[in-house]
């Protein structure tokens, strides 16, 4: 990684925001000697950020996008941790299986996705479900962090307009119904463990493999 390009480096504000958060709720979840997989992990903010916060672990990346990998190893090298953490694999959740090899496989023990289900079609949902069921073992655990529609619980206003602006930049997007999220989590073989409520009208849904 010696020649990466620090220019490299992109800022996404909403990492910085919430990063702190998400991170007391990996507290819980992380275990020592253990590999956790981001899947698009985008500017890199968050991988280098949580790899910081729990050393003792082995944080891998992944973006489909080569612009956010060339910024997740710019972050890599300028915070120091080429000798810790690997470079990110290009995982485009849709095309299956992930190029995971079994030493990584051997190793993951939690696949973490922030802030993608809503900013991509449904059938990227569908594929995250199904590649994490084939690469986490029993009792292992998939995060996803980002904002949900709840059937019992009234949707912020600031969210309804966000889903809006979703629907009209790409009509496949959209914020999801946490409620088919989990139907989805229960034909894959996942169940829902906890749901955390975040600031900013945030959900943290956890799910254990059965």
């Amino acid at each position: 990684m010696g020649n990466i390009n620090l220019d490299n480096r992109l800022n996404f504000p909403a990492t910085k925001r919430n990063r702190y958060s998400i991170a007391r709720v990996l507290r819980d979840y992380i275990s020592p000697n253990s590999l956790f997989l981001e899947i698009a992990s985008g500017s890199g903010e968050h991988g280098v950020f949580f790899q910081k916060t729990f050393p003792s672990i082995i944080w891998q990346t992944s973006d489909p996008e080569l612009v956010h990998r060339k910024s997740i190893n710019s972050w890599i090298k300028h915070e120091g941790l080429f000798y810790k953490m690997p470079e990110p694999l290009d995982i485009n959740v849709e095309k299956r299986p992930w190029p995971i090899t079994k030493q990584i496989r051997s190793l993951i023990k939690g696949i973490v996705c922030i802030n993608m289900i809503h900013i991509s079609p449904w059938s990227c949902t569908k594929a995250l479900f199904k590649e994490s069921k084939n690469n986490l073992n029993q009792n292992h655990f998939l995060m996803i962090y980002g904002p949900f529609i709840r059937k019992d619980v009234q949707t912020s206003d600031s969210n309804l307009n966000f889903d809006q602006s979703l629907k009209f930049q790409n009509p496949l997007w959209g914020i999801r119904h946490l409620e088919e999220v989990n139907k989805l989590a229960f034909m894959n073989g996942f169940v829902k463990e906890k749901v955390i409520e975040m600031p900013a009208n945030n959900l943290s849904v956890i799910y254990r493999l059965n």
